[in-house]
């Protein structure tokens, strides 16, 4: 049986899943038309000033909140570089593809979770990880088989999969640098961080972009990830993080895919062909695999 917060934890991954899907639809829409570092700094400094304004209504940001501020830093730095790489990819990639590239991050991060944390896969962990990355891999190459085995990868989903190992990083070194503070305290903490090395990440292409001509999508892009992608959703990636085990928070990325059709249904987009909902279900058994008898956050994955 699983533990209150253990259920408190697949909810939160549960709305994460659908609240960074619909930055991949809105986001295809609006890379083209911005540089990712600035559409990253500006969500990071709109997301800080939220968390910030909730984390000192709840209590937080108190000096003893800020002990060795250089951990802010490391994780500000890891998710910076995930959503720059994410914009870049989106310029040249599709919203399913780049979806289906994040749900290469629970593998990834099982990695980093056993380097960092020592959490060990059992054989149903690795299966369902496999399975995964293997539909992950149908959706990207559309079922052409002999475009996976050339490894025939568009630059953009390439691009993509150097922050998904950025975000997956980030994930596994929430629980191994808090050191009590709250979700939202943390998460606060991230963001101000994050938003400091972006200011001088994306002063150039700050300077540079023209205001007054920056179309209305952008506009509401930013604020959708700014606070459902960002604020909200990095939130609940930290308060999961601090009760499953790294390869099982990230287990919910398994369903973005699938939410991404969704959005772009809803965004009067295009359905993908056929051959793709195979993969999207190999994605959707992954994580009933993985979720299955989930363990405590400190224990070995079973």
């Amino acid at each position: 049986m699983m533990t209150r917060d253990q259920w408190h934890g697949h909810l939160a991954m549960l709305v994460f899943s659908l609240l960074v899907a619909g930055s991949f639809s809105l986001g295809a829409r609006a890379a083209p038309l911005i540089a990712p570092e600035a559409i990253t700094a500006l969500r990071f400094l709109l997301a800080a000033l939220l968390l910030t304004v909730a984390a000192r209504a709840g209590g937080g940001l108190r000096r003893r909140d800020f002990r060795a501020p250089w951990r802010y830093l490391v994780l500000g730095l890891a998710m910076a570089i995930y959503f720059v790489l994410m914009f870049e990819g989106l310029k040249t990639a599709s919203a399913v593809s780049t979806a289906a590239v994040f749900t290469m991050t629970p593998l990834i991060a099982a990695g980093f979770g056993w380097l960092l944390m020592r959490q060990h896969l059992t054989p149903r962990m690795a299966l369902a990880l496999a399975t995964g990355a293997f539909g992950a891999l149908w959706v990207i190459f559309r079922g052409d088989m002999g475009g996976l085995i050339r490894l025939e990868i568009g630059r953009g989903e390439a691009i993509y999969f150097l922050g998904c190992v950025s975000h997956a990083l980030y994930t596994a070194l929430v629980p191994r640098l808090n050191r009590g503070e709250s979700a939202l305290t943390f998460t606060a903490g991230t963001m101000i961080a994050g938003s400091a090395l972006l200011a001088v990440w994306g002063a150039p292409a700050l300077i540079a972009l023209d205001w007054g001509a920056v179309p209305g999508i952008v506009w509401i892009t930013l604020a959708y990830i700014s606070v459902a992608a960002t604020a909200v959703s990095t939130a609940f990636v930290q308060f999961a993080a601090l009760r499953l085990p790294a390869s099982g928070v990230m287990a919910y990325t398994y369903l973005v895919p699938g939410w991404v059709i969704l959005w772009e249904l809803a965004l009067g987009g295009a359905a993908p062909p056929p051959v793709v909902a195979f993969g999207v279900a190999l994605t959707a058994v992954a994580l009933v695999l993985l979720l299955k008898n989930q363990p405590a956050r400190t224990g070995s994955a079973e």
